[in-house]
């Protein structure tokens, strides 16, 4: 028995065949890799979804998901299974970099600025940058700076869509950023949250984007942003999407990854500036 799942009164085991057949869904759909390490997170992760459908196995979880048309389960099953971890401001020393050596020479009203946040989570990354923008720039237009931020998941989009956050995620923003960038709002439980204002959304459009599949946009972005993702690729799929991401870029323009990763011989013709930044050539 590998793990166990309880429900409705019986037990169920997850065999490593019924394992391996969820990892290789999650790889050939999102590029995952989802190592035997990974599966007591899966089963906790599946567990709450497959009582809520009513099944009595993760053998009949699998089949289901294969076999429905929509794919719909499949997208529920990579959201179950995908890490959104993340804070506004993660990393500082990104933010800080951007504003040395980025925004401190540039004129938006002459070159506007164009980003990507690839990977973006709940919003927190692309929302923490659109304020600091909004800091630099006091009399910043739509069209002076727009963000693309994507994410394989489903909920992740509709969340960073809608933009609203709990009151704990808000302790790393300083209290005039949080007045000047967010509404006070409570949920029907009398929560209170806090809402993205409307003049921070106009620069941030948001989809839903898989990144080992086509990408619709044509670039150039000044810089991007795939931070603390690639680390559940393999080798091979990290060192493609670099030579995407690169062509994607403009001359001079960053990639920034998570601090914990490195590129390592997968830099293509990225410079390395300092950990987890790297820069096309002009």
């Amino acid at each position: 028995m590998i793990s166990v799942l309880e429900s409705a009164g019986k037990t169920f085991e997850l065999s490593e065949n019924e394992f391996n057949s969820i990892a290789r869904l999650i790889n050939e759909e999102a590029g995952i890799n989802l190592t035997s390490q990974k599966m007591p997170l899966v089963k906790a992760r599946l567990a709450g979804r497959i009582r809520k459908l009513g099944m009595k196995s993760y053998r009949q979880y699998v089949k289901y998901v294969k076999d429905d048309p929509t794919q719909k389960e499949l997208l529920t099953m990579i959201d179950k299974l995908t890490t959104n971890k993340t804070s506004f401001f993660r990393e500082e020393e990104h933010f800080d970099f951007i504003k040395k050596n980025i925004l401190a020479q540039r004129d938006l009203k002459q070159e506007p600025l164009r980003v990507w946040s690839a990977g973006c989570s709940s919003g927190q990354e692309p929302y923490s940058l659109t304020m600091l923008l909004k800091e630099e720039y006091h009399n910043m237009a739509k069209e002076d700076f727009q963000m693309l931020a994507t994410d394989i998941s489903v909920e992740m989009v509709n969340k960073t869509r809608l933009g609203v956050y709990e009151e704990e995620t808000m302790e790393s923003l300083p209290a005039p950023y949080i007045r000047k960038y967010f509404t006070k709002v409570a949920d029907q439980t009398s929560r209170t949250k806090y809402r993205v204002t409307d003049d921070l959304k106009q620069h941030v459009r948001v989809a839903r984007l898989n990144l080992i599949s086509e990408w619709p946009m044509k670039g150039p972005f000044d810089f991007i942003l795939c931070r603390n993702v690639m680390i559940y690729f393999k080798r091979d799929l990290r060192k493609n999407l670099v030579y995407r991401y690169g062509k994607l870029l403009k001359p001079g323009g960053y990639l920034f990854i998570g601090l914990s990763e490195s590129l390592g011989g997968n830099s293509g013709e990225l410079n390395y500036v300092q950990p987890a930044i790297y820069c096309k050539p002009q």
